[in-house]
């Protein structure tokens, strides 16, 4: 799979997740291609998560939030939570590494899918599973994760259309015990990943966020 997310210099795609791990919003600023979020439909909370970026510092991914900030805490129970992350990835081609000396890798929409994936994990906690034992679970859940967004097309996907700026875009989706992920493109030259629990992915629409200034808390 064609990836930006394991290149050294990167963040940890784990981390994708963890609403604590926010940057200003000088990271997403820094983008050169279009941020996405949940449309005007959605009037709920909205937050910003965290930008990864290339060893040059190119912001390269990044996270936008809906409704409650997930929590891993053992007393949240996952029934109770109820979020969309938009996952955004710039459609970037084979390159150059920075000091010339190596290639990077390209995005697509499996890199998209990866992202969510790993996000959606990192803000899950089965219940009945002792702390000490989590960093293993994640651990095996990623790489699992990591191979169904290599194979798009295989039966771990459906498929799924949903408005981007309006316009009807097919997703690749995905549901499991803790949430859902969707992955696709969009017309703005980047990649489109989403993941949730407790929102229905059915009846969601993304758009370009025109000031992300404003969900800065």
């Amino acid at each position: 799979m064609e990836t930006t997310s394991r290149l050294a210099g990167e963040s940890e795609p784990a981390a994708q997740g963890v609403p604590g791990a926010r940057r200003a919003v000088d990271g997403f600023l820094m983008a050169a291609f279009p941020w996405y979020g949940l449309d005007a439909a959605f009037t709920g909370p909205r937050w910003l998560m965290q930008v990864g970026t290339a060893a040059d510092g190119t912001v390269e991914h990044g996270s936008i939030g809906h409704g409650e900030e997930p929590s891993i805490r053992v007393e949240t129970s996952p029934e109770d939570q109820s979020f969309a992350v938009a996952v955004t990835v710039a459609s970037r081609p084979v390159r150059r590494s920075a000091d010339g000396t190596g290639v990077l890798e390209a995005t697509s929409v499996s890199t998209a899918a990866w992202l969510a994936g790993s996000g959606l994990l990192s803000c899950s906690w089965p219940l009945e599973m002792e702390r000490s034992l989590r960093q293993d679970w994640l651990d095996q859940q990623t790489g699992v994760a990591w191979e169904l967004a290599d194979d798009l097309g295989g039966q771990g996907w459906s498929g799924l259309s949903l408005p981007v700026d309006g316009v009807p875009t097919d997703f690749h989706y995905r549901e499991s015990e803790y949430g859902w992920v969707l992955a696709g493109s969009a017309q703005e030259g980047v990649h489109l990943g989403a993941y949730g629990r407790g929102m229905s992915a059915y009846g969601l629409g993304f758009a370009v966020v025109q000031d992300i200034t404003g969900y800065e808390r």
